[in-house]
């Protein structure tokens, strides 16, 4: 870019984060982030890597939280552009949907305010295809940004609440107090890709869990998958793409069944993937065991759902190439073992 864009991404830490502000630093903007706590700022900017070259003040280090107002104001000081990324993703299940949707809500709202208060030009959120693709029942369905998912439905997890209570508030304050500030969503499924450390999403437990044997047998479900520097690089081109006010976009690069997962880990990781399943359990036993397990339960209300996201609308209207699903699942599992994180 020409000018000097500064921009705050919230939680620095986190998968998505990690990978956009390499990317942003590479292009040349001025980068704050938020961390709960400042002195996990020296192991993020060695996980950062691209720092590297990169002028010490070209990334400051804020401490918020997604609870409290602290921090806010400061962060977002003389920004142009936020990217809020932060929100919480469980490994578990909450007994309480609310332990996710304040945070997620409350913390996009507070993200809005200190953008808004600044003077920043453009919000760009992560949301997730949680909040399109969830509470519509079982079967084959194709879903595009102008569908929402029903949180009315019966059994909708904690985690997809969150996503959408939190996306619906965002999109109805800066309607009503946004002023001037222009505010997009970016919606990925499933998201996979390098690892750059043993502090990774919870998403790429899905591929951990197959290597390590911990799923003796699969359920029939599956996942639309997105490579995380692809989801990066839709941020990107989000923020600096004229006309972006109230869009959304979905990012995903297909629809996967788990099934199809192990198989790519065996087809390309030879005896690294021994301990990846092959049998496929019947729905009556998922169902049978969702009765004692919480996590089961959320694989058998998934049963032979397949919910394919139409990522179009990102091809057309921004040029986003996503990489194959392939590649994203490959990437997690050789980091994963290269981290030592899954043993060979």
């Amino acid at each position: 870019m020409t000018h000097d864009p500064r921009i705050l991404v919230t939680g620095g830490t986190g998968y998505i984060a990690g990978v956009l502000i390499r990317q942003l630093l590479a292009d040349g903007w001025q980068v704050h982030t938020t961390v709960r706590d400042l002195a996990r700022e020296p192991a993020l900017r060695k996980a950062l890597g691209a720092s590297r070259g990169v002028k010490k003040d070209q990334l400051r280090c804020f401490a918020a939280d997604l609870m409290a107002d602290a921090g806010w104001a400061e962060a977002a000081a003389g920004c142009t552009h936020v990217a809020h990324v932060a929100s919480p993703l469980p490994t578990g299940v909450p007994r309480d949907a609310m332990e996710l949707i304040v945070p997620a809500r409350d913390g996009a709202l507070r993200a809005l305010k200190a953008a808004r208060d600044a003077g920043v030009q453009r919000v760009v959120m992560t949301s997730s295809v949680a909040a399109i693709a969830y509470g519509h029942g079982p079967g084959d369905h194709h879903f595009t940004e102008r569908d929402w998912t029903n949180l009315a439905a019966p059994g909708v997890p904690p985690y997809v609440q969150s996503k959408t209570v939190a996306e619906r508030a965002a999109r109805d304050w800066v309607a009503r107090e946004g002023g001037g500030l222009a505010f997009c969503t970016v919606n990925p499924s499933v998201v996979l890709g390098p690892v750059a450390s043993a502090d990774y999403s919870a998403s790429v437990v899905i591929v951990q869990s197959l290597l390590q044997g911990r799923i003796p047998a699969m359920p029939r479900i599956g996942f639309g998958i997105v490579d995380v520097r692809d989801v990066a690089e839709l941020h990107r081109l989000a923020l600096a793409a004229p006309g972006m006010a109230g869009e959304r976009f979905i990012a995903c690069a297909g629809f996967t069944w788990l099934r199809d997962i192990a198989a790519v880990l065996r087809e390309e990781l030879g005896a690294d993937a021994r301990r990846v399943p092959r049998l496929e359990l019947p729905d009556w036993s998922v169902r049978l065991m969702a009765k004692v397990s919480p996590l089961v339960r959320n694989a058998a209300s998934e049963l032979g759902t397949a919910r394919h996201q139409d990522a179009s609308h990102a091809r057309e209207v921004l040029g986003w190439v996503p990489r194959a699903p392939r590649e994203a699942i490959v990437a997690s599992a050789r980091d994963l073992i290269a981290l030592g994180v899954v043993k060979r």
